[in-house]
């Protein structure tokens, strides 16, 4: 059973009384996400916006959010994500740019400055949680996406998001090859699940899609903290859960006690790589396995990762890959002819599944250099698209990168390519320090690049910050990285 049809049936038949959603201390039950979810249906084809209409959500991550969508992708419509987090001039020119006939929103964003403005110019608002119609009219034949589910939002770490046209098939192959499937014919599962990245970055909605492709119940967090995210662990008792990278090290530095965390057996991590040795920094702290994982919001979700299995076995040798091929998922890498590379030469990663945009019989060039070894495992190696040109000479952020990260006080660094008149480009890097330790003076850094870079790989400036700027989904933003230096040196001027 696909996830439409899946949340067709739960919308329909699944026990109005059992608990769906806990939000903020509250559960929602079936009955009430029915409600919210059959109340914009209802609305949809009263205006004529049936099968394959786009309908835009300024999707929170709130239980009437996650009827919402439910209820657009049951009913055949497609989903057109649209992100709070953005700051309201931004929203408004997104909404502007997608021109849909409907925009269903909680109040907070419609009354941001130019917002309502934006949506009422090609369509109608409708307002959550109640639904109530908050200006403008629906367009005669507005513009439909027959078989799109979801126009998804990319994370924008290297600049604007962008939209990806997910189908249905996407989606159940990412379910599937994630092991979301029911473990027998009951329609709900006791077991509990927590959400806490945000529901507009396919992260998000995978798991919240995988709650309900199981029948779990969901725990959906405003955002992660802490001290939530552990108190609900410690009340829920979870056996797997899900944290960024930058959510481990939280974790680690808040010193959550060991036993608050006792009913895990495993943490899956993806978004952003992983460090090895943070992820064995965790296990050694908790006893708790760290399964990497790598995907891409063009597939849907992962396609590679470790098992609890795979980590048993083969950890201590490859600690660091990003994992195996999930099953239903092949990989090679290229170089720049197009021609697949001997084992464990590095290019460009390659892949052809049904969570593909293009399907299953064609490969997907991605945008990632990696290797395959011997034994299938794949070794992420940075972003094609990043590489820094200076002078005609290639720089690769994460040589830069690594290199600063040997320094005693640094956490993590960054490093992005800024303009430059003469050169074409310049890198420059930013990094955040261990808790408590010395800051290094910049000299000191540069002295560190100098012994373990090239002369055009040492960054042209670098700053000590406080933390690095992050998108909504905890990636590093090369964006707000670049705008940094750039203040920097205009204050320096």
């Amino acid at each position: 059973m696909g996830i439409r049809d899946r949340l067709t049936r739960l919308l329909a038949v699944a026990d109005a009384d059992a608990p769906a959603i806990e939000h903020d201390g509250q559960w929602w039950t079936w009955g009430r996400v029915r409600a919210t979810a059959h109340a914009l249906t209802d609305a949809l084809d009263t205006a004529g916006l049936g099968p394959g209409a786009r309908v835009g959500v300024v999707l929170e991550n709130r239980p009437e959010h996650v009827a919402v969508v439910a209820a657009v992708i049951a009913s055949g419509r497609c989903l057109v994500m649209l992100s709070p987090l953005q700051p309201a001039a931004r929203l408004a020119a997104d909404i502007d740019r997608c021109a849909l006939p409907v925009v269903v929103s909680g109040p907070e964003p419609l009354g941001r400055e130019g917002v309502l403005d934006a949506v009422t110019a090609h369509g109608t608002a409708l307002d959550l949680p109640g639904l109530r119609p908050a200006g403008g009219t629906v367009p005669e034949d507005a513009p439909r996406r027959p078989g799109i589910a979801v126009e998804m939002l990319t994370s924008g770490t290297t600049g604007p998001p962008k939209r990806v046209h997910l189908r249905t098939g996407q989606l159940d192959q990412a379910l599937v090859s994630g092991g979301q499937v029911p473990k027998d014919d009951r329609l709900l599962s006791p077991s509990v699940s927590l959400v806490a990245a945000p529901l507009v970055h396919i992260g998000g909605l995978w798991r919240a899609l995988a709650c309900l492709a199981t029948g779990r119940r969901m725990v959906l967090l405003p955002r992660f903290s802490v001290a939530p995210w552990t108190d609900a662990v410690e009340r829920h008792r979870p056996r797997a859960a899900s944290l960024v990278p930058a959510a481990l090290r939280a974790v680690l530095d808040a010193g959550v006690p060991k036993e608050r965390l006792a009913s895990l057996e495993v943490v899956t991590s993806g978004t952003a790589p992983c460090p090895a040795e943070l992820a064995d920094a965790f296990h050694r702290t908790y006893g708790i396995p760290v399964l990497m994982t790598y995907g891409a919001t063009e597939f849907a979700g992962a396609v590679v990762g470790w098992t609890l299995p795979l980590h048993r076995r083969w950890w201590p040798r490859k600690a660091g890959s990003a994992g195996r091929a999930f099953a239903g998922v092949e990989l090679r890498v290229t170089g720049d002819d197009g021609a697949e590379v001997p084992v464990g030469r590095a290019g460009r990663l390659e892949v052809r599944t049904e969570q593909s945009v293009r399907g299953g019989g064609t490969w997907t060039r991605t945008s990632d250099l990696a290797r395959i070894d011997a034994d299938r495992f794949v070794w992420i190696e940075g972003r094609a698209d990043d590489t820094i040109i200076r002078g005609g000479f290639k720089v690769r952020p994460d040589t830069v990168r690594l290199a600063l990260e040997a320094h005693p006080s640094v956490r993590e660094a960054a490093v992005a390519g800024l303009p430059d008149a003469r050169l074409g480009e310049v890198p420059v890097a930013a990094v955040e320090l261990e808790p408590g330790a010395p800051v290094p003076d910049p000299a000191d850094l540069l002295a560190l690049c100098r012994a373990r870079l090239t002369p055009y790989e040492v960054p042209a400036h670098i700053l000590v910050l406080d933390t690095l700027p992050r998108t909504p989904s905890s990636k590093v933003s090369r964006v707000e990285l670049l705008d940094t230096v750039r203040a920097r040196l205009e204050e320096s001027r």
